[in-house]
């Protein structure tokens, strides 16, 4: 595969859909040349085309980063900002790579003199330039389709690091079995979190409350009674012991920063 082959890949597996002027644009050369190069990854499968653009068929179970950021986001807007309201500035925050904890760290730009862990590029990208924090990026390798840290350097920077908050999120969540993901990784950096934290935040929107087939193994830690469960509609009636001794909040609305109401 050449490099050109490669970055676009690379590129159109990140965004989930690139228009083929966009990836000119990025590569540098003409719209002909893109044209040319993509011809066989469409015709093998690689990539798939459509109406002037490339869309990925990478098989990942979680869509690319980039389209899960715009999937619901009204509700995970409202989220964030509820998340927010309990951070205060001067806080100690550790923040995982879901695309609810993205706009988190949106929202929290508006606090001062944050320290933040997190292993995701974007969310690093995000707190570092806002003056008066301190952001520590945990790991030096990063996954192509989210820019998230899994390796030996992410968990050894997650537990040097104390905190009073982490925040994280989940692939789906289950009526029996709970907050879930897909890969062992992020189990394992969720746990790495929560066990430098004094509590815990899981964002969460309504649309992954499933107990669909496709529910991935792997399960989040459980909930503390300190912990809190933030999302934007009330779980529905088969969900009613999830909270277990955790705390429920439902956030009010797109537009409210940082309120919500308890359960």
């Amino acid at each position: 595969m050449s490099k050109y082959e490669q970055d676009i890949l690379s590129t159109v597996n990140l965004h989930g859909r690139v228009s083929v002027l966009d990836l000119a644009r990025i590569l540098q050369v003409s719209d002909q040349t893109v044209r040319r190069i993509v011809k066989p990854m469409v015709e093998d499968g690689r990539l798939s085309k459509v109406h002037g653009a490339l869309v990925s068929t990478q098989n990942v179970l979680d869509p690319p980063f980039i389209a899960r950021m715009s999937q619901n986001r009204a509700a995970k807007v409202a989220i964030a900002n509820a998340v927010a309201q309990w951070i205060p500035d001067g806080s100690a925050i550790a923040i995982d790579t879901g695309s609810t904890s993205g706009f988190v760290a949106q929202a929290l730009r508006r606090r001062k003199n944050l320290t933040v862990v997190t292993n995701s590029a974007f969310i690093a990208a995000t707190l570092s330039m806002e003056e008066g924090n301190r952001v520590f990026m945990a790991g030096t390798q990063l996954r192509n389709h989210d820019g998230a840290a899994f390796d030996r350097a992410a968990y050894d920077v997650i537990a040097g690091v104390s905190v009073q908050t982490a925040v994280l999120s989940a692939s789906l969540v289950h009526p029996v079995r709970g907050f879930m993901v897909y890969d062992q990784c992020e189990a394992d950096m969720a746990l790495a979190m929560t066990d430098i934290a004094e509590r815990t935040f899981m964002a969460v929107d309504s649309t992954k409350f499933s107990d669909a087939d496709s529910t991935p193994a792997l399960r989040l830690p459980e909930l503390a009674a300190h912990d809190l469960i933030v999302t934007d509609r009330r779980p529905p009636p088969a969900y009613r012991a999830l909270p277990g001794k955790a705390e429920l909040l439902i956030a009010d609305g797109p537009t409210t920063a940082g309120s919500g109401s308890r359960s």
